[in-house]
């Protein structure tokens, strides 16, 4: 059986920043480059296209959320947690991925974050 090659996102950047580039607003291809840059590793470049996101579309709940794991990512604890409030008054409710989102990995042990997700189990 003949193995199938390995996928480059370097491909997927590249051609994403083209059109990103083209169309500096279009919110799907920032978000792809947000996710893409994430998985890289170039979590500056993943914060930065979330924090574009959550400017052009405010009331987007996963995008507030996005942001919120790229400000844990960076370490910025105090900005992800208001990042995931704003995402849960904005309707995010996925508490079980919370828990297991390997991206707030550095806030599962502040209070803070429990909180939020006792919170999220009452509200739901």
């Amino acid at each position: 059986m003949a193995r199938q090659p390995k996928h480059d996102p370097a491909f997927d950047i590249a051609f994403f920043e083209a059109i990103h580039t083209r169309v500096p607003s279009y919110v799907d291809v920032i978000e792809l480059l947000g996710g893409l840059y994430t998985k890289t590793g170039r979590i500056a470049d993943g914060l930065r296209m979330d924090r574009k996101l959550v400017r052009l579309q405010p009331d987007n709940s996963t995008a507030h959320y996005n942001l919120a794991c790229s400000l844990a990512l960076c370490q910025r604890r105090p900005d992800a947690l208001r990042a995931l409030r704003k995402a849960i008054s904005l309707g995010y409710t996925d508490r079980d991925w919370m828990l297991q989102d390997p991206d707030l990995e550095c806030l599962k042990d502040v209070p803070a974050f429990k909180k939020l997700l006792s919170q999220l189990t009452v509200n739901s």
